[in-house]
């Protein structure tokens, strides 16, 4: 999606803006109005906020300071629809974004029709001015982002039914459906390390958290040449791996007993059958050892680690490990485009890091604490966003994103 020309630049960007805002509207087609406006948890939110929130976005950072005779949508939409930017101002409380059955799906999808105008008549604007134009790309990118929560937050939706609906068959090219298993024996690649630059520092697009590129020192180490599978994991679970605590980190070993987890999220036993199914997009679907485990907290893959006699790899080993055009050192597989993986590494400000000013400076700095790195892209990732540089981050509690596991140790 970001490599497409169309030509002229004016062409091209439009077209570029039109295909990612049309993907939102493709990844919601399947959703009914109930769907949209329904929210699992505080940490996931409905679809119909995402469709507003992204388009807030363009409207507040775009058309707000640069539209001639700008006028509000809905002037209500700024405290609705903004996340986290206190700079803006005031935010409708996250939990209770489900509670927004106003103003109704079609009232959105009417701010998204209007804002969409607008933004395409501001676009000869945008191509003479570089501020302008990295606000669009970056509202893109936010938009990209914000696909794949639709998705995490969709199946945690359809999950949290008794039926357990399917957001779309097995022939959805989105979401669990895509991934398939790796197609090597599992190894273990060997890494040299030294000293290795790491670090957004080229060109096309990346977000601040990625800069500025920088020099560190590595041990040599060695990474798993695919993810740990589900049959692995299986093999975990039934050695007793969530009730030793020996495995665990304390604080992982409490969150553990608190929310009594005996198993992955979105596994599923039904009673008197002893066969694991799995909830999938498409659905519940029989439990496949070869494909990869999904939906990892950080304390659950740091478990599987210790009790594998391996670790977790820092960000900068996967990423001097990943850099190799375009599918990372021989050897090493699903890379990218099946599971965000976690790293070990602290979510940190890399050294030299200033985040932009004003409110949109608020986009990634100001959540470096608490944190872990994931690398590489899910299958929910949308295509082209996903590169070697690219820092996902998330609490080490959090399990409802694509997330999965690459071993490590050290060579």
């Amino acid at each position: 999606m970001t490599n497409m020309d169309f030509g002229s630049p004016l062409t091209g960007l439009l077209h570029r803006y039109t295909a990612v805002r049309n993907h939102t509207e493709a990844l919601v087609a399947p959703l009914s109005a109930e769907d949209c406006g329904a929210q699992s948890m505080p940490d996931a939110s409905p679809a119909k906020w995402h469709l507003a929130h992204t388009t807030w976005f363009f409207e507040t950072f775009v058309l707000e300071p640069h539209e001639p005779m700008f006028a509000p949508f809905n002037p209500a939409f700024r405290v609705l629809f903004n996340s986290y930017y206190n700079g803006v101002g005031a935010r409708h409380p996250r939990p209770q974004r489900g509670l927004l059955t106003r103003p109704p799906l079609a009232e959105v999808q009417a701010y998204r029709a209007d804002v969409d105008q607008r933004i395409a008549r501001l676009m000869p604007a945008v191509l003479q001015s570089d501020t302008l134009r990295a606000l669009v790309e970056l509202g893109l990118q936010h938009e990209q982002q914000h696909q794949e929560l639709l998705l995490t937050d969709i199946k945690h939706l359809l999950w949290c039914n008794p039926i357990f609906p399917a957001y779309g068959d097995a022939t959805t090219p989105v979401g669990d459906p895509a991934i398939t298993p790796a197609t090597a024996p599992p190894g273990w690649v060997r890494l040299g390390g030294g000293l290795v630059d790491i670090g957004h520092g080229g060109t096309g697009f990346a977000f601040d958290n990625e800069s500025p590129r920088h020099r560190c020192y590595l041990a040599p180490y060695a990474l798993a040449s695919r993810l740990v599978t589900c049959g692995e994991w299986l093999a975990f679970v039934q050695a007793g791996g969530y009730q030793q605590p020996a495995h665990w980190l304390a604080e992982g070993w409490d969150w553990r007993v608190a929310q009594g987890l005996e198993h992955p999220l979105y596994w599923h036993r039904p009673v008197g059958d002893g066969l694991w199914q799995v909830f999938t997009l498409a659905g519940l679907q029989p439990l496949q050892a070869a494909l990869p485990v999904l939906h990892l907290s950080y304390y659950e893959a740091d478990a599987y680690a210790r009790w594998a006699g391996a670790r977790l790899p820092t960000e900068a080993e996967w990423e001097h490990a990943a850099q190799p055009a375009p599918t990372g050192s021989p050897g090493l597989e699903q890379l990218f485009g099946t599971a965000w993986q976690w790293t070990q590494s602290s979510y940190a400000a890399y050294p030299g890091f200033h985040p932009a000013e004003g409110a949109v400076g608020e986009y990634n700095g100001k959540f470096m604490v608490n944190q872990y790195v994931l690398r590489g892209s899910s299958c929910a990732t949308p295509p082209g966003h996903a590169r070697s540089t690219y820092r996902n981050f998330f609490p080490a509690t959090a399990r409802w994103q694509y997330s999965g596991l690459r071993l490590a140790r050290d060579a």
